[in-house]
């Protein structure tokens, strides 16, 4: 564990920038990805996630840190099922959410958690984000990877399959993410890292994919202008770290996301200030020199915003140890990922 001197939280990085200087809002980018769109219902969140159990709240299907009291993560909406066959199993097509490419899709349901699963890519705003629709019963016949696909174009059908449980007839579901994509090199760092353990899924594993909240974003996109670009830039920090790393794929990926420092542009760059939101997703990334870092660890944590690990401490990254805060070996396993 890495143990630095406790500082006050910040919540946001001085950027030099003016987020709204780099503004560019699209119209609802992002779509439903079945034909039930309860979500905008007022009063009807139980028509339209799919809880856990029937005597949990509709909370338990949605995202964050809604499972086991709260301390255990759940990356996705659980959206349930309005379409059904004489049997009563789920018959729902399930829709590429947003104009994009197919990356990846599993049809060998008892290999991963999802079960059958399909994985598209989207650009936005500069931003590549990574849907994924889980519990399939059906890829697309036809579907293959590389294939284009418009936003409301059906990829597959809903279903029930899933290795980590047994997912009731009633509460059949598509789980619905909205993703940044880690680390390319994802399948080598799993090797090295995981020793034991399989990867039935290359890149595309979910360990390698860290979410946003579609919820917020469905609703936010209803509201008016939107804008995915400073949605995710204004992300509220649980934690600030510094790396000891000046090239990963990451920095390439999400180029919007680098911030601009003048002393790195004199002096070079030794490393990166990286602000990480509850779920882990890197959100803001600053350049630093070698003068303005203190100390000689790859990994330190810099800051923590201890309202918002209180609030939401499901993923475990950080721990106070009397009046320190450390990184946990779980997050200096995702740092380490990151920037591999």
């Amino acid at each position: 564990m890495i143990a630095i001197r406790f500082r006050r939280p910040a919540l946001a990085i001085a950027t030099g920038l003016s987020l709204a200087s780099a503004t560019v809002f699209a119209q609802s980018p992002f779509q439903f990805p079945t034909a039930n769109h309860a979500l905008f219902e007022s009063g009807s969140e139980l028509k339209f996630f799919a809880p856990t159990s029937p005597d949990k709240p509709w909370t338990s299907g949605s995202f964050g840190c809604v499972r086991n009291d709260g301390w255990r993560m759940h990356e996705g909406l659980d959206i349930r099922s309005l379409q059904h066959d004489r049997h009563g199993e789920p018959t729902d097509p399930v829709l590429a959410t947003a104009d994009g490419t197919v990356v990846y899709f599993s049809k060998k349901a008892g290999l991963s958690n999802y079960g059958s699963y399909v994985v598209v890519r989207h650009v936005v705003e500069g931003l590549e984000i990574y849907s994924l629709y889980a519990h399939l019963s059906e890829v697309r016949p036809g579907l293959v990877i590389g294939q284009t696909v418009k936003a409301g174009e059906v990829i597959a059908t809903m279903g029930r399959t899933s290795t980590a449980e047994t997912i009731a007839k009633e509460r059949a579901h598509v789980h619905f993410e909205l993703n940044v994509l880690n680390n390319d090199n994802f399948a080598a760092w799993f090797k090295k890292h995981a020793t034991g353990e399989r990867n039935d899924h290359g890149e595309w594993n979910g360990q390698n994919l860290t979410g946003l909240d579609p919820r917020e974003i469905l609703l936010a996109e209803r509201g008016g202008k939107f804008s995915l670009l400073n949605f995710v830039r204004g992300q509220t920090e649980l934690c600030r770290v510094l790396v000891r790393a000046t090239s990963f794929p990451y920095l390439k990926r999400y180029a919007p996301l680098v911030l601009k420092n003048p002393r790195t542009a004199k002096e070079g760059v030794a490393g990166y200030e990286i602000a990480l939101n509850y779920d882990g997703v890197a959100f803001a990334l600053m350049p630093r020199a070698a003068s303005e870092i203190k100390g000689a660890a790859k990994l330190q944590l810099l800051s923590v915003n201890e309202p918002e690990q209180r609030a939401h401490p499901c993923r475990k990254l950080v721990v106070q140890r009397g009046s320190r805060w450390e990184l946990t070996d779980k997050g200096e396993r995702e740092l380490g990922l990151l920037i591999y």
